[in-house]
């Protein structure tokens, strides 16, 4: 080749060239970022809105409806779902994996404000919204605590001070407060006190409102000078609010103490949450779609040191949970593994070549490509991560191939006698079209990977392009660099000189090898029929093994960290909750394989409902205890011990694709605007798929037996005494919804006065026999007659006057109450109404079987027409992947046909050469099935590679092959020469990829699980193929030998048939 000529002619060149992409790629090296996975989030947005005291029936139908009715109008939603629940919406809403997050968010931000016009007036805070992936854990947990200041005053260090400036960094999409505990003025009515002075709660909320006035008063304008005015601003203690006068009676002022406990509180007492045993407030950072999780980590631990110094010494910090250990444990484990690897594939080609300097050369590629690699990673946008190094590691077995191929055939011309310079030109010409053939096809198996869509194709993008361009610079330097050494440095071996007893024993072992191997072949092509029958075989064994090994979707990471969920029984109490949460988190405590947990009990955070608790469990090092699912094994048989409550774990994974959060890993579906059918079909459907083996922690959302209270108003009797059905509801609200009935002002934050009634009064349904209702008549007349007596209105204390001045009656006079029950939580998917079923695998059970076995029973269960049913998350993503499976590995094959029958100009050599991949996908899927590995998307991955690797060996023996036939040799005597002389090289690429692979296959690392199928996929592969392939190739050659002579003879006839008769000299086994 003129490339390889220019470049052993002028060694400067060659030198300087090869230096300055070694240059670029080390400073290219230092600047990547690190992250445990490519950017592979969907764009995701989440909605949260409130409104206390409502319903989760009426949080549906008021809050989630109209917002959802509105979002669906924006363009390129993949899924919209969403959770309405005891005064809380949270709406998800993941976008095409192509629609800019930035312009989704702005699109959002039009259509909440759309939809506020039909929302409730009494939400007093607005819908707001966060890109953030909901059903990712936060990447890093910090605990703050305080032996000596109330939880509220800790709650406001932990939002004004941290959560603020950490949410300003890049990449972080919003930082949670997990135990919230924001200052609140809680005004605490005796009801029965108030209605013995003629009060209702309704008038004691407009006293308060304007009694809390931030309303402005002007400013004096002069003619020489201008003054503001100001008055008197809002209370900020409760101490204050005691004070305030709510009426007179008979001219005495009844203040608000002495019908109300007025107390400095929470905003929210029904939740709370624990750093191992103290209570805490604990703050989860979330980063967004896309951000690198250890950059965003230790930008934020960069800063914590100023955070430190602006908070009271008396505040406890902790860091409790840092996602970003386990990512660079497992960077680190992958270097550590690629090290492994250069060594292995270096000693290989040591053993062959038998001298020191022939074997620097070929192993010059393998730091040259590699370094290369990292300056288009840097180019491309890439970062190092499980799948770039990944990639770079199985690189190392492959990029030596080229440099082992153009290396062995210049030796042979130096040991057969010629000087090597002139052996590195002849060498180069003659092994530079070889090179080119094994380096582009092989990039071409990557071509469907590049093409794959999806959240599969965002993993595996970054992996393909790695790994081709290793290829394509390891190609570069074997044309380049490789034969410039060769020239330079090769020197013809004396006859005299003595090797080492290792090197005389492996030449001996190979000599032993080749001489079987020649045996072997003779007796092949004696019987080519019976090989033309063993090669038939292995397809038919290829697809049969692809039916029946059981599909998986991802491996499960072992990343140290476990989200565990707890659930009681839908109608526990908030102190009930908080009892068996921290009895479990005590069990979970003891377990030796745990270091600490944060626990969370309430609504709020990732606990979408009150019967729900959520733990983040720290596991030990690796090195200090066993594999986390056999920790979540021996937990779900200890923690599931305390009566009332369901305890399910699951691993915290690097690769999360959910957009919602459940209580498993995978998540089924039904929707159906027939809420009845729905509602009547989800829990038949859930005992059945409880019956399948091989799932575990099957349950569902759908919680519709809540027990339920319903006021009916007498409409009637209520005219009677001039009440209407809003003040029974408003009178309601005021008593029991933790109505936030005005807002106090500070320069720093903001925070609410909550109006409710005495919390003995909330324990049971007693306390409706204590409300009661203001009339709008007089002792003697009717409705709306007009009232006397020597007293003001309530309210008349501040300037209010009442609307309603009658005497008071009990709520039972105009009311009937009826138990029922209703649901807990509504969920909705494309806005109609749905129920998820959750469950989790067992070990040994794989996804694919799981779906299968799912659908089974719901063709079983035959349900109604109106009710749909799918996967989602994980799972659908796993099924999407499934139907493109088999297209992606035929793809494969077409493009490295496509692309081996341009550079041949041939129709049928292609065939010869991928006609041994069927022995690859073979022994690829008879090792994941011993080793008990799913054919999960990693492992797939290996097969479509095996296509670009194992073809190589019948790349050197068809092209040697065809060189000989053009100087007359017969197509037998071709085809066996090549295989004899191309049995070393051939066994050198073999050798150094499987040893450049099996450190993948038997790493037990950092994130070793997510990289283990592929190595044990390739190596697998290889190992059958490389056995089988050198006798079916031969064989297959001269078959489709005489069909291709054909076709030229027909497409050129000037081409003349060679005599395939004629007597040559045997070929000589090279050794």
């Amino acid at each position: 080749m003129k490339l390889s000529e220019t470049c052993i002619r002028r060694p400067v060149l060659t030198t300087l060239v090869t230096a300055s992409i070694i240059v670029f790629g080390a400073f290219a090296y230092r600047l990547l970022p690190v992250a445990a996975l490519p950017a592979v989030d969907f764009p995701t947005i989440q909605i949260t809105a409130t409104l206390p005291g409502a319903s989760a029936e009426t949080m549906a139908a008021s809050v989630a409806s109209p917002i959802e009715r509105q979002l669906s109008t924006i363009a390129g939603i993949s899924s919209m779902t969403s959770s309405s629940s005891l005064g809380t919406t949270s709406i998800t809403i993941q976008f095409d994996l192509n629609r800019n997050i930035d312009g989704a968010a702005l699109d959002v931000q039009v259509a909440l404000s759309v939809a506020a016009r039909r929302l409730p007036v009494e939400m007093t805070t607005p819908p707001f919204f966060r890109k953030v992936n909901p059903g990712d854990s936060p990447i890093l947990f910090i605990s703050l605590n305080s032996p000596t200041l109330p939880l509220s005053k800790v709650n406001d260090y932990a939002e004004l001070v941290l959560a603020q400036q950490i949410s300003q960094l890049p990449g972080i999409a919003q930082v949670l407060v997990f135990g919230a505990q924001r200052f609140a003025v809680r005004v605490q009515v005796d009801p029965v006190a108030a209605a013995s002075r003629n009060i209702s709660l309704d008038d004691i909320r407009n006293v308060i409102a304007k009694a809390n006035s931030n309303s402005p008063v002007g400013t004096l304008v002069g003619p020489r000078q201008n003054i503001t005015l100001t008055a008197s601003a809002a209370m900020p203690r409760a101490e204050e609010y005691s004070k305030v006068v709510v009426a007179y009676r008979n001219g005495v002022p009844v203040k608000l103490n002495e019908i109300a406990r007025v107390i400095d509180s929470v905003e929210n007492d029904k939740i709370a949450s624990w750093y191992n045993d103290r209570r805490s407030i604990v703050l989860g950072i979330q980063r967004q779609p896309g951000a690198n999780t250890v950059e965003v980590v230790d930008s934020v631990k960069r800063r914590l040191p100023m955070f430190r110094a602006q908070i009271p010494a008396s505040i406890n910090m902790d860091i409790l949970i840092d996602r970003s250990v386990s990512i660079r444990e497992a960077v680190v484990d992958v270097q550590e593994t690629l090290g492994i690897a250069v060594a292995l594939v270096v000693l290989v080609i040591f053993l062959f070549l038998r001298s020191a300097s022939a074997t620097i050369i070929p192993s010059l590629a393998v730091p040259v490509s590699l370094v290369g690699t990292c300056a288009a990673m840097y180019m491309f946008g890439f970062s190092i991560n499980n799948m770039t190094m990944l990639a770079l590691t199985l690189s190392v077995g492959f990029v030596v191939d080229d440099a082992i191929v153009m290396l062995e055939n210049i030796v042979r011309h130096i040991e057969g006698g010629m000087r090597p310079f002139e052996a590195a030109l002849k060498g180069a010409r003659e092994i530079g079209f070889t090179i080119i053939s094994i380096t582009f096809s092989l990039i071409a198996v990557f071509i469907p990977v590049l093409l794959m869509g999806g959240m599969v194709g965002r993993v595996f993008r970054e992996f393909a392009v790695t790994i081709a361009v290793a290829i394509i610079v390891s190609g570069f330097v074997s044309l380049t660099l490789t034969p410039m050494l060769c020239a330079r440095v090769l020197r013809h071996q004396h006859e005299g000189e003595k090797q080492n007893i290792v090197l005389r024993a492996f030449e001996w072992m190979f000599a032993a090898w080749l001489r079987g191997y020649e045996k072997t072949l003779n007796i092949v092509l004696r019987n080519k029929a019976i090989v033309l029958v063993v090669t038939l075989g292995t397809m038919v064994a290829t697809v049969w093994l692809y039916i029946v090994i059981p599909k998986g979707f991802f491996p499960t990471e072992d990343t140290g960290f476990l989200i565990v969920t707890t659930e009681g029984a839908s109608d526990i109490s908030f102190q009930a909750m908080v009892e068996r949460q921290r009895a479990v988190q005590e069990i979970i405590k003891k377990d030796p394989a745990v270091d600490y947990t944060n626990s969370t009990v309430g609504v709020g955070g990732p606990n979408p409902t009150t019967n729900y608790g959520r733990l983040f469990v720290a596991l030990k090092p690796r090195k200090e205890r066993e594999s986390s699912t056999d920790v979540i094994q021996r937990l779900r048989r200890t923690a599931n011990v305390v009566t009332g409550m369901r305890v399910t774990f699951q691993n915290v994974q690097n690769i999360n694709i959910t957009g919602r959060i459940s209580k498993a890993e995978w998540q089924y579906t039904l929707q159906s605007s027939d809420t009845e059918a729905l509602y009547r079909v989800a829990p038949e459907l859930q005992a059945r798929i409880e019956k399948i083996d091989g799932l575990r922690d099957v349950s569902t959302d759908l919680y519709i037996k809540n027990p339920q209270m319903t006021i009916e108003v007498d409409r009637e009797a209520a005219a009677i005494y001039g009440i209407t059905v809003d003040q029974v509801r408003q009178e309601l609200f005021n008593a029991f919804g933790v109505r936030q009935v005005a807002t106090i002002y500070t320069a720093s934050n903001d925070y609410q006065i909550i109006l409710e009634s005495l919390p003995e009064f909330q324990a049971d349904t007693s306390g409706l026999d204590r409300i009661f209702l203001k009339t709008n008549v007089n002792q003697t007349g009717g409705a709306n007659a007009p009232t006397s007596g020597a007293q003001s209105a309530a309210g008349g204390g501040v300037g209010g006057v009442g609307a309603l001045t009658g005497p008071v009656i009990p709520l039972s006079a105009v009311t009937r109450y009826m138990p029922s029950v209703g649901p807990l939580q509504v969920n909705h998917q494309g806005m109609q109404p749905a129920v998820t079923i959750s469950f989790n695998l067992a070990p040994g059970f794989s996804l694919g079987q799981a779906t299968d076995a799912i659908a089974q029973s719901t063709r079983d269960a035959n349900l109604p027409a109106t009710v749909a049913v799918g996967f989602q998350g994980g799972a659908q993503v796993f099924q999407d992947s499934l139907k493109g499976q088999g297209i992606l590995v035929l793809a494969a094959i077409f493009a490295a046909y496509v692309v081996l029958g341009v550079l041949y100009e041939s129709f049928i050599h292609p065939i010869t050469i991928i006609s041994g991949l069927p022995s690859a996908g073979v022994g690829a899927l008879l090792i994941l099935m011993a080793f008990n590995m799913d054919l999960s998307v990693i492992a797939m991955i290996g097969i479509v590679m095996l296509v670009g690797i194992v073809k190589k060996n019948a790349i050197m023996m068809i092209d040697f092959a065809i060189s000989r036939r053009q100087v007359g040799l017969g197509a037998e005597a071709a085809i066996r020469e090549a295989c004899l002389l191309r049995f070393r090289p051939i066994m050198m690429t073999t050798f150094a990829a499987i040893f450049g692979t099996l450190p993948i296959a038997l790493g037990t690392g950092a994130g070793a699980e997510l990289r283990q199928p592929l190595g044990v996929a390739v190596v697998g592969g290889l190992l059958l193929s490389q056995l089988l392939t050198l006798y079916i190739t031969p064989v297959v050659y001269l078959y489709l030998d005489r069909i291709d002579r054909q076709l030229k003879r027909r497409l050129e006839p000037q081409l003349e048939e060679v005599d395939e008769h004629q007597q040559h000299k045997p070929a000589v086994a090279a050794e």
